[in-house]
C-alpha cells in the first residue's frame, strides 16, 4: 500500500452520496472495511454532492470539517469511501494535515494482512505496486533531490523519483515472472483434472456471504472462515462428494466488492483463471442483504473474467438468519430472479438445504458433462473428416 500499515490508528471517515449516481457505496460497509483494516473509527462525516469536485473530492467546506475533527480527535487519517486521484490525495493532505487514504488504498492494506501463502502475498505485493506506481508524484521533498551524478556524463543525475518509479517497475517484472510461474503449475493441476474427468465447482461471491462457511461444510475441510470482510484470501481446492457416480472438486475463491480495484482483479488472475476454468459456479449470496445489487456486483467480476457463461446456481444462505426462513428472502430478491439460474436456499451454518444443492449441482454437472463429451465427439469427427 502507499503508504505504512493502518492497523491500530484512529481514523475519520469520510462518506459522500452523490445525488445522480446510479448506486452509491453503502456506509455500513464502510465502516466494516475500515474495521477490517484494524483502523478505529472516530468520526464519521457524511455529505451530499451532484458530482466530485476537481481539487479536493470534496467541497473547501467539507474540507475544513474534516480538518477540524481530524484535529479535535488527534486522528492518524481521514479514510475516503470513494476512489481518488493522485492530485486529489495530494491536495487533501496538505489541507488537513494528515494521511488521506481513499477505498482502493484501504482494501488493498486488508488484502495485505490477509494475504498468506507465497502465492497470495505475490498477488498482493503486485496490486500495491501497481496502485503505488500512479501516486509517487507526492510532492515530499525526499522525492525531488537528486542523487549525485557520479559516473554520469553530462546532466544533473537521477532524481529520488526516478529511482522509485524505476525500482517499483523491476519489482512488478520480476513478481509478474514468479506468477507465470504459478500459473503455469495450476494449468498443470487443470489438465490432470481433465485426464481424469473431474469436474470444477467454483464458489463465487460477495465478500462475507459465507463462501467459506459453505465450503468447509461441503468438503469437511478447515478453511478459516469469520464474520469479517476478505476473511479468506488465498484459494483452496478440495474433493467435493456428491454420490451419483459424479465426481468433482469444488474451490474457494476470494470474495468480490463493489468497485474491487482493477489492480487487484488484475494481480489476482492466476487464483481467479479456477473461476474462469469451472464447470459450474455456486452463487454464494446473503439474503439478509438489502436487495439484489450485489448479486450485480459478483456477475460485473464474473464477466470481466472471462466467465459470464459458465452456468450458475444462486444459493441464498443463511435462511436461518432470516426470520420466517426462506419466505421474506424469497419475496425480497424475486423480482431479478424471474427465471435464469437454478436457485437454492441454504444455511451454512447449520446444514439445512445442503442435500437439495448437492442435488441441484449433481444434475448440473451431468448435464455440462454431457454436452462436453458431445462437443467432443464432434470436434474428434470433424478432424477425422479432413
Amino acid at each position: 500500500m502507499n503508504g505504512a500499515s493502518s492497523k491500530g490508528r484512529g481514523a475519520v471517515l469520510v462518506h459522500v452520496q452523490f445525488r445522480q449516481a446510479r448506486r452509491n457505496e453503502e456506509l455500513t460497509e464502510f465502516v466494516q472495511l475500515a474495521r477490517s483494516a484494524g483502523l478505529e473509527p472516530l468520526d464519521t462525516i457524511t455529505g451530499r454532492r451532484d458530482r466530485p469536485g476537481a481539487k479536493f473530492f470534496v467541497g473547501s467546506g467539507k474540507v475544513e470539517e474534516i480538518k477540524q475533527s481530524v484535529q479535535e480527535r488527534q486522528a492518524d487519517m481521514a479514510v475516503f469511501n470513494h476512489s481518488l486521484s493522485p492530485a486529489q490525495e495530494r491536495n487533501l493532505e496538505r489541507e488537513i494535515g494528515c494521511r488521506a487514504l481513499d477505498r482502493v488504498g484501504l482494501i488493498l492494506d486488508i488484502f495485505s494482512q490477509r494475504a498468506r501463502t507465497y502465492e497470495g502475498k505475490l498477488q498482493v505485493e503486485l496490486a500495491q505496486l501497481q496502485h503505488l506506481s500512479t501516486r509517487l508524484v507526492r510532492g515530499w521533498s525526499h522525492l525531488e533531490r537528486q542523487k549525485g551524478g557520479i559516473g554520469l556524463r553530462g546532466g544533473p543525475g537521477e532524481t529520488q523519483l526516478e529511482t522509485d518509479r524505476r525500482l517499483i517497475g523491476k519489482r512488478i517484472k520480476s513478481i509478474g515472472a514468479q506468477l507465470l510461474k504459478v500459473k503455469g503449475r495450476r494449468a498443470q493441476g487443470r489438465r490432470l483434472r481433465q485426464r481424469n474427468r473431474l469436474a470444477l465447482v467454483s464458489l463465487v461471491g460477495y465478500t462475507n456471504a459465507g463462501k467459506s462457511t459453505l465450503f468447509n461444510r461441503l468438503t469437511g475441510a478447515g478453511v478459516y472462515c469469520a464474520d469479517k470482510l476478505f476473511a479468506t484470501l488465498d484459494p483452496t481446492i478440495r474433493r467435493l462428494e456428491l454420490g451419483g457416480g459424479v465426481p468433482a472438486l469444488l474451490s474457494d475463491t476470494v470474495g468480490f466488492i463493489s468497485h474491487i480495484p482493477h489492480d487487484l482483479v488484475e494481480s489476482f488472475h492466476a487464483t481467479l483463471d479456477e473461476i474462469r476454468d469451472a464447470d459450474l459456479l455456486l452463487h454464494v449470496i446473503d439474503v439478509n442483504d438489502e436487495g439484489p445489487s450485489r448479486i450485480d456486483e459478483v456477475n460485473q467480476v464474473v464477466d470481466a473474467l472471462g466467465a459470464a457463461a459458465i452456468p450458475q446456481i444462486l444459493v441464498f444462505n443463511k435462511i436461518d438468519q432470516t426470520s420466517g426462513a426462506c419466505s421474506g428472502a424469497r419475496a425480497k430478491f424475486a423480482p431479478r430472479l424471474n427465471g435464469g439460474a437454478p436457485r437454492s436456499w441454504v444455511s451454512a451454518a447449520t446444514g439445512a438445504g445442503l442435500e437439495e444443492l448437492k442435488q441441484l449441482i449433481r444434475a448440473a454437472l451431468s448435464q455440462g458433462l454431457d454436452a462436453r463429451a458431445g462437443r467432443a465427439a464432434a470436434e474428434f469427427a470433424s478432424a477425422a473428416g479432413h
